[in-house]
């Protein structure tokens, strides 16, 4: 593993490269199982956010491995898409069969976007109350949120060029990306987490991650760099990712 640090417009970044994929997934499961510690030794329950797509979910199943208190941990998306629970395309459906498969993570409280309700609409205005209920603050504070990144440099699905990416005001929005109406968290709730990662693998996203970490790249260009918390971001990649960091 090879760390560096930098800092850009105000955010500061800490990249962590690591050789495998494997590696990947040990190391974000074990960060996402301290900031679940740090959380429930302050609070009585710790709220997460987490990211879908395919990187994701081997680190998922290890992190359904850590014994830990997980009656007292609330699992969030950080987006979704707008589709039945059971699709395959849901990324509902891909922590039930990692995170949530077997004990001890099974234990957890996982809270999925409605997609059962008649418009997208309907579901992110649902999920926005949801929040509220769930995290304190305002905008809501989650414990943790796990970030992919795009090749197109969007997160969750804060695409470029969409409305969602400009919003400012509501918590959840309705997003559009390859197709399909997607329900997700928007910056400024992405921003207010006590600590973000992000998750890179493969070298069709190199350039994003450049793009990321450039301070004078446009976050109109990539909606990743919307995400400015007040703590460092941790960034995670393999070799194909980073490959072009200096």
């Amino acid at each position: 593993m090879q760390p560096a640090s930098t800092r850009s417009e105000g955010t500061a970044y800490s990249v962590e490269r690591w050789d495998s994929g494997e590696q990947l997934a040990h190391r974000a499961a074990e960060l996402i199982a301290t900031a679940i510690d740090l959380g429930l030794a302050q609070r009585d329950r710790c709220q997460i956010a987490l990211a879908g797509g395919t990187t994701p979910e081997a680190a998922y199943s290890r992190l359904g491995q850590e014994r830990l208190a997980w009656d007292r941990v609330d699992v969030l998306l950080g987006d979704e898409r707008w589709v039945p629970a059971d699709d395959p395309a849901s990324n509902t459906l891909m922590l039930r069969r990692s995170l949530l498969a077997q004990p001890p993570g099974s234990g957890a409280r996982l809270h999925p976007v409605a997609t059962d309700l008649a418009s997208p609409e309907q579901g992110a205005r649902a999920y926005a109350e949801l929040l509220r209920l769930l995290c304190p603050g305002d905008p809501p504070i989650l414990d943790l949120v796990l970030l992919g990144l795009g090749d197109d440099g969007h997160t969750a699905s804060l695409f470029p060029g969409t409305g969602a990416a400009l919003e400012r005001q509501r918590l959840v929005t309705v997003g559009e990306g390859k197709g399909l109406p997607r329900i997700t968290l928007t910056a400024p709730v992405l921003s207010a987490a006590r600590r973000v990662i992000f998750l890179v693998s493969g070298a069709a996203k190199a350039q994003a991650l450049q793009r990321l970490l450039d301070p004078m790249e446009p976050a109109e260009r990539t909606p990743a760099r919307l995400v400015q918390p007040s703590t460092t971001i941790t960034v995670l990649a393999d070799h194909g990712a980073a490959g072009a960091l200096a």
